[in-house]
């Protein structure tokens, strides 16, 4: 998965999603601000956002395979070759059964620290395990994304994890769901979003703008 749908640009998610969340909070139009080495600033005039989605275990074997191997100068050289490529956000996941998720994570993430030529884009931290996700948070440089947590395990255990996100300055993704599952419907993705920015907001004081929130639906 992407920072966003593929059928969708930066504009069109704004426009179908962002806008009514923003209007029903009364929030002003901000750009989205994330960094590695080097800022990516991120407008609602913004075409295509490039993610490099190579070095993440779940959807490429060869990185998988590098991974399992312990083979990080030529997993490095995958994370090169998106950047050199275009990628503007590096996605890293390590969920697979197989390996030790934290501790690839971790040694993943500071070598890519090492390496100017890598380290210079954002860092999207994916995961569906929290211990992986908090892992990464303590490696990584500038202002990442977090990958993404939802409303699915309650409020407790969200606030929780935002509390941990804002206190590393990272951005985070939000799914559409709740205790009641995913979103099935456009009022219920609104709904799910403008709750999820209101505890943000108004319990933990997460910054005012949508810089911070990245609410992604499944399309």
């Amino acid at each position: 998965m992407g920072l966003l749908p593929h059928t969708l640009r930066p504009s069109q998610i704004w426009q179908k999603t962002i806008n009514p969340v923003r209007m029903s909070l009364n929030l002003p139009d901000r750009p989205m601000r994330l960094s590695g080495l080097e800022p990516l600033v991120i407008t609602p005039d913004t075409n295509f956002v490039n993610v490099g989605e190579r070095t993440n275990v779940t959807g490429s074997k060869k990185f998988l395979r590098l991974i399992k191997e312990r083979n990080f100068d030529e997993a490095l050289d995958v994370a090169r070759d998106q950047v050199e490529g275009g990628a503007q956000i590096i996605d890293v996941n390590m969920d697979e059964g197989m390996i030790d998720g934290v501790e690839a994570m971790t040694t993943f993430l500071n070598l890519i620290a090492a390496e100017p030529d890598i380290a210079r884009v954002p860092i999207m931290i994916d995961s569906s395990k929290w211990e992986i996700i908090e892992a990464g948070l303590k490696c990584v440089q500038g202002k990442c994304v977090v990958n993404s947590i939802s409303l699915k395990g309650g409020e407790e255990e969200f606030i929780a994890q935002a509390r941990t996100i804002k206190r590393y300055g990272a951005a985070v993704i939000i799914m559409a769901f709740d205790e009641d599952g995913q979103a099935d419907s456009y009022e219920r993705r609104i709904e799910i979003c403008e709750r999820s920015y209101r505890i943000l907001r108004e319990q933990l004081n997460f910054h005012q703008k949508i810089s911070s929130l990245i609410p992604i639906f499944s399309q």
